[in-house]
């Protein structure tokens, strides 16, 4: 007999509350509504409802573990690559609102603490007046009319509730997409032929080989030999066969390589996978202390070993577009771009560890320069209302193998999550952004300093552009008109920044004119040819810091010209951000001055934009 269980229903508790000596029936269902719901809480995710809220829409972000970050948080401890290094050596890195996260933890987390970093991430969120955040909770089906989902039932593990959520709009950034699976969102799994998008490191015909899950480990040094003996669950690594580059040194950080692929429902067997990943893990590590090859592994001991696998793909939700390795490789420009990557094509093998005689990774190709991600990627061709970014976009298996790392991911997250603001402001959906306000999407992309390669901004709102004089008290490169060219980096060999010659410098915009302004928004240096995300083991080279930019303005203060007098606006002694914000009340002015003082050890202040608004 078939049977509909209400997992709410709780009138069958035998609950006597000992308070008042009353039997009870414990409440375990509500409804609640909202303008954006965001499933999942990984870097994707977060970036999706900071973006949306800032941008006006009442958010809820859901995420089924009982901290945020995703592959990046101390369950799983996976670094946030993103443009982490071109052919070049050097990184062309994000900014936006993943930047400001990065930042935040070089502030915040200086020991690099993987557990610190979990509430970082939780202090970022929560911070947000718009954001209500749900942790322990799952989205476990969408409710759908007329290709549309109406509702989502969340059901949240610690207070055993179910909870209903209607919304306007709704953004799955969970990676495996369960939200938009039950919604009934076209979905692809494994590898598409090199025939259908002309990919030339795809396999010959289509296959269903998903790239592994991966749990991982560290080690530390204890200061005195370490005996180990592996528990009875360790599966032997048998490293006859293994090929030369799943290398074992370093071992303090683990072994990405210790994964386990599907060529079939690589959700369904997740449970079976992570209890073999763990005795896999367990097994190299027994191969590193008792083979004998390793003596500098006698003082190591394990510090930290994961029980929850890292996944890198599963399903890969179809949108009006499919991203794949031709548009990548080929650079391709896109009239709807809203993102960019440019990780390496990087396809693990299929096999994975159970796959020892083939490389681990197989390096196909890497980048000269980042590559355009179109918004036509990022939401569904048949569920009117949904949007996506993370690993699950519309793309091929290919073209997933470098835009699945974490950064290129929050890039998306923060292009869907402005989009669905913009899907709140104009009673629209999705599909309509492209064809109706693609120009306001990538303006206010630009304008909350994302960045999108070879767009220039031309926000009609920004008239900083028209002040009749632009001075700087000194430059010893570039040129003080760059505040205003529409590009806030450098890009492909061009300038495009100010730059002071020393110190407690000065830029003034003025006007013949008095204008009317109640916004200056400055966006300073942070080095994007730097990379500044934690890691397992830090270093200080070319392409990583450990330490706070020493570009980044620090102090600085703004002043308005009113009446023909200089008059303190504000003042700023700790900048934490690249994009600095002045919000006051509107002004009449003449002009405004921007008196730059110190930044966190640069001996110059560099600049790449200016804005002001009414």
């Amino acid at each position: 007999m078939n049977q509909t269980i209400n997992l709410a229903d709780r009138s069958c508790d035998q609950w006597i509350q000992m308070g008042n000596d009353k039997m009870r029936t414990p409440e375990r269902a509500k409804t609640e509504n909202y303008e954006v719901v965001v499933v999942g809480g990984g870097m994707a995710g977060i970036c999706s409802a900071v973006a949306a809220a800032r941008n006006g829409a009442k958010v809820l972000l859901v995420q089924d573990r009982a901290v945020l970050g995703g592959n990046a948080s101390s369950e799983i401890r996976v670094i946030v690559h993103g443009v982490t290094k071109l052919r070049s050596g050097l990184p062309e890195r994000e900014t936006g609102i993943l930047e400001e996260i990065l930042l935040l933890n070089r502030f915040c987390n200086e020991q690099h603490s993987f557990t610190v970093w979990d509430h970082v991430l939780y202090d970022f969120v929560t911070r947000e007046p718009n954001i209500t955040l749900k942790l322990n909770t799952q989205a476990v089906r969408s409710i759908t009319e007329e290709n549309t989902i109406k509702a989502v039932l969340l059901w949240q593990l610690c207070t055993e509730s179910l909870i209903t959520v209607n919304a306007d709009i709704f953004i799955d950034c969970s990676g495996d997409g369960l939200m938009a699976a039950t919604a009934g969102a076209e979905y692809r799994t494994g590898r598409e032929g090199q025939a259908e998008f002309g990919e030339k490191y795809a396999p010959k015909e289509p296959d269903g080989w998903q790239m592994g899950a991966t749990i991982l480990l560290s080690s530390r040094d204890m200061g005195k030999p370490m005996s180990y003996k592996a528990p009875p669950f360790a599966l032997k690594y048998d490293s006859e066969k293994t090929h030369p580059d799943r290398r074992i040194v370093p071992f303090v950080e683990g072994f990405w390589w210790v994964e386990v692929g599907s060529k079939d429902d690589i959700i369904g067997t997740a449970e079976v996978d992570m209890h073999r990943l763990i005795g896999f893990a367990y097994g190299v590590w027994d191969y590193v202390k008792n083979s004998g090859k390793y003596p500098e592994a006698d003082n190591y001991a394990l510090d930290w070993v994961g029980s929850l696998p890292g996944r890198r793909e599963s399903r890969r939700f179809m949108g009006d577009y499919v991203l794949s390795e031709p548009d990548q490789l080929g650079l391709k420009q896109f009239d709807d771009a809203v993102a960019f990557g440019g990780w390496p094509l990087d396809e693990h093998n299929p096999g994975g560890i159970e796959n020892l005689s083939e490389p681990p990774s197989f390096w196909h190709e890497h980048f000269d320069e980042v590559y355009q991600i179109p918004f036509r990627s990022l939401y569904s061709k048949n569920v009117d209302n949904l949007l996506f970014a993370g690993r699950n976009i519309s793309q091929t298996h290919v073209a997933l193998s470098s835009s699945r790392v974490m950064g290129t991911c929050a890039v998306q997250g923060q292009a869907v999550g402005t989009a669905a603001a913009l899907c709140i402001k104009h009673k629209a959906l999705p599909r309509s952004i492209t064809k109706n306000h693609m120009t306001e999407l990538q303006e206010q992309l630009l304008r909350d300093d994302a960045y999108i390669p070879q767009r220039y901004a031309n926000d009609p709102a920004n008239f900083a552009a028209s002040a009749d004089k632009i001075t700087a008290s000194s430059t010893k490169s570039g040129d003080v008109k760059n505040l205003v060219n529409g590009m806030s980096r450098d890009e492909r060999g061009e300038i495009h920044h100010w730059k002071s010659d020393g110190l407690n410098a000065s830029v003034t915009f003025e006007w013949n004119k008095p204008v009317a302004i109640s916004a200056i928004e400055i966006k300073c240096d942070t080095n994007v040819k730097k990379n500044i995300m934690m890691l397992k083991n830090t270093r200080e080279t070319e392409a990583y810091t450990t330490q706070i930019p020493v570009e980044l303005l620090k102090s600085l203060n703004a002043e308005l010209l009113i009446n023909g007098q200089w008059q303190l606006l504000q003042e700023v002694d700790d900048n934490q951000r690249r994009l600095i914000k002045f919000h006051f009340e509107q002004q009449n002015v003449s002009g405004f001055r921007l008196n730059l003082n110190e930044t966190y050890g640069c001996p110059d202040i560099k600049l790449f934009e200016v804005r002001c608004y009414a």
